[in-house]
């Protein structure tokens, strides 16, 4: 018998729940991630019902929760207090950390400063340099990068810098290179003004149409203060890290990492990591949901990636032993039933699994910060540094 706690923690990155009171404030009136994949004949997801996903406060009618299963785990709404609606400042409040102030973007591109600053550190020059979806990016610029040599670097509605590369024309590794200096020089130029979340390096390939390859590679701006992952690692206990979360978090906080290129190898990889005895947490995050469909507003795509989601965790959950934790979450919205391709600010589900999790329903959370309360409680671990209240007890 595992003597150890262990406890999981997977981010289905994106799927929001619904628009919270303030969403108008990013013009994200109506967005409701969940219902809009539920709508689609693709979705079956039987064992997040049973968890108790549809029973969460605002995600179902009376009338039909009737005919739902009684729900096998805890389950709650997620409220950010967070000033924004992206990944990193997400996971940082899923870690303790409550952002006030959103991270800087630029819905009319980098000014002047920013660009000229960064063709003298790399000596590349520059195209787009907009708001613009990945895929529509390359689609658009891809045949000048090649015939110019100059970069695409273009944003979002997200706190991003992202730079697209022909891999024949730039190496991933010098990609890589020339996404460090930027990263540097955003953080440290200019007061920190422009300090963005997250540096992404986008390599393509291929010929019109071009195809964005799996190696792509962020680099996030340092949490501003420790995290829970911080708190496990001083502890002496482990805090293995699946998928992008190592790079979100720069590595701080972090025992182990293991980097995966999409849903499939996540999953994978978890698996492979509950078949060891470990004392800690396993946090792992399942990007296809946002980078594949979400961003592409490709509901089927999105209803698909959750019913084979919800296929593994219908496997997952039997080789769970007595004492370990189970816990999934969202760290923002990415409706892809609206115009939109960017980011939404919706709820996000809660749900906690164990042997010892009485099943109720936890009501909407004021903060994603309870559950970083919650691991370090379940952990042995003192809580008062962190936001967040934990609801294991």
């Amino acid at each position: 018998m595992n003597q150890n706690k262990r406890l999981f923690l997977i981010v289905l990155d994106s799927l929001g729940i619904g628009e919270m009171p303030d969403a108008y404030k990013w013009k994200d009136e109506g967005s409701n991630t969940l219902r809009s994949v539920r709508s689609h004949p693709a979705f079956d997801c039987p064992t997040l019902e049973r968890l108790g996903l549809l029973h969460i406060d605002g995600v179902t009618n009376p009338a039909e929760l009737a005919t739902k299963p009684t729900p096998s785990a805890a389950y709650g709404r997620m409220t950010e207090a967070s000033g924004g609606k992206d990944t990193t400042i997400g996971h940082w409040e899923i870690s303790g950390i409550i952002s006030p102030n959103p991270l800087p973007t630029y819905p009319d591109g980098f000014p002047p400063e920013v660009l000229e600053e960064f063709t003298r550190r790399t000596g590349y020059g520059v195209l787009c340099n907009r708001p613009y979806s990945g895929t529509d990016v390359i689609r658009d610029y891809g045949e000048e990068h090649l015939s110019t040599g100059k970069l695409i670097v273009y944003t979002s509605a997200d706190s991003v810098f992202q730079i697209a590369a022909h891999e024949d024309l730039v190496p991933v590794s010098e990609l890589y290179r020339v996404c460090e200096i930027a990263r540097e020089m955003l953080t440290s130029c200019w007061d920190g003004r422009h300090a963005v979340g997250r540096v992404i390096a986008r390599p393509f390939e291929g010929v019109s149409p071009f195809k964005r390859t799996s190696r792509r590679h962020d680099y996030s701006i340092l949490p501003p203060a420790p995290t829970m992952l911080d708190a496990i690692k001083q502890a002496g206990l482990e805090s293995i890290a699946v998928g992008k979360i190592t790079d979100i978090f720069v590595g701080q906080g972090i025992t182990e990492a293991i980097r995966t290129a999409g849903n499939a190898e996540g999953m994978a990889v978890t698996t492979m990591v509950a078949e060891r005895d470990f004392n800690g947490i396993c946090f792992t995050n399942l990007v296809d949901f946002d980078m594949v469909y979400g961003h592409r507003n490709d509901i089927a795509g999105y209803a698909s990636a959750l019913t084979e989601f919800d296929k593994w965790l219908g496997n997952f959950l039997p080789t769970l032993g007595e004492d370990d934790l189970l816990i999934i979450t969202a760290d923002h919205g990415c409706d892809p039933a609206t115009p939109s391709t960017d980011h939404s600010r919706e709820y996000t589900p809660m749900l906690m699994y164990g042997h010892a999790v009485t099943p109720r329903n936890l009501g909407t959370r004021k903060t994603f910060a309870d559950i970083a309360a919650t691991v370090l409680d379940y952990l042995g671990m003192k809580t008062e540094a962190l936001a967040g209240e934990s609801f294991l007890g």
